[in-house]
């Protein structure tokens, strides 16, 4: 059997032996891709700890783009030929994946190709911007937010369920009786990453950090109890979070928002929140 001729597939599939050339090009823009830097970082490309597949795109044997191929498919320095081929190959394989998200551009230029053999998605949020804050926060931290203990995951868990339920529009707890999800939860408490104001032993605020590397860090899961909302206590409690993360984490700390979240938006500019991007995600 010959070599194969990488100059002449441009969609690859990666491991260990491209670490040095997928961090080189994931450090071009580490906040955009902290999501798939993190599982670089932790896995080593190795697919069994990285819970999908990387797939490279190369251009004269250059890697130039990336797409991340697990539980989402997330593009990655996408040009618009990379997000066709990308698409192609994610379309011979059929969907396994929850959601395609990421850089707007690059995830709508795919998903157009999918949706003829993919069928039509639950939803596309086709703008949510992408933020970023690497100052100190420019409101005072809620000094009542603080690390969820491990003792203290039952009481999370029902505001991580209504989070993510509000959020992506289906629970959580599956067919497992949410054994998975209550294992996530208890995960990023474990790692000290889950932030919390507990008011007479229920959650008013969470947000955990969910990707890391050591430029940048993901803020994710952001949650207020319904009848709190409008009280100011997203601006206190994402300042308390930025402040933990950024002396405990990475320097800069990212999310992304629905452009519609109007108040959330607000509250986030107010933290001294700056857009940098965005994104899109397509859900399943």
């Amino acid at each position: 059997m010959g070599v194969l001729d990488t100059t002449a597939v441009p969609v690859v599939p990666l491991g260990p032996s491209d670490l040095p050339e997928v961090l080189e090009l994931l450090g071009g823009d580490p906040v955009s891709h902290v999501f798939v830097a993190s599982r670089v970082h932790s896995s080593g490309l190795s697919a069994g700890r990285m819970g999908g597949e990387m797939w490279g795109y190369r251009e004269s044997g250059r890697l130039v783009s990336l797409c991340y191929a697990g539980a989402n498919l997330v593009p990655v320095a996408t040009t618009s030929a990379a997000a066709l081929a990308f698409a192609d190959r994610a379309g011979r394989r059929g969907r396994r994946c929850s959601s395609i998200l990421g850089p707007a551009d690059a995830v709508l230029t795919m998903w157009d190709r999918l949706r003829w053999s993919w069928g039509e998605a639950r939803e596309v949020r086709s703008r949510q911007p992408l933020l970023a804050i690497g100052e100190e926060p420019a409101v005072s931290p809620d000094p009542l937010v603080r690390r969820v203990r491990p003792d203290e995951v039952e009481r999370l868990l029902p505001a991580s369920v209504a989070m993510f339920t509000e959020e992506v529009g289906v629970s959580p707890v599956g067919s497992d009786g949410g054994a998975y999800y209550r294992a996530r939860v208890t995960d990023l408490v474990t790692a000290g990453r889950a932030f919390a104001r507990f008011e007479d032993g229920q959650v008013v605020f969470k947000a955990e950090i969910g990707a890391v590397t050591p430029d940048a860090c993901q803020v994710q899961g952001v949650w207020i109890r319904p009848e709190r909302r409008g009280q100011g206590l997203c601006a206190g409690g994402m300042a308390a979070v930025v402040e933990h993360a950024q002396r405990d984490v990475a320097p800069v700390v990212t999310l992304y928002v629905n452009d519609y979240n109007i108040a959330a938006r607000s509250a986030y500019r107010k933290v001294g929140f700056h857009e940098v991007g965005t994104f899109a995600t397509v859900l399943f």
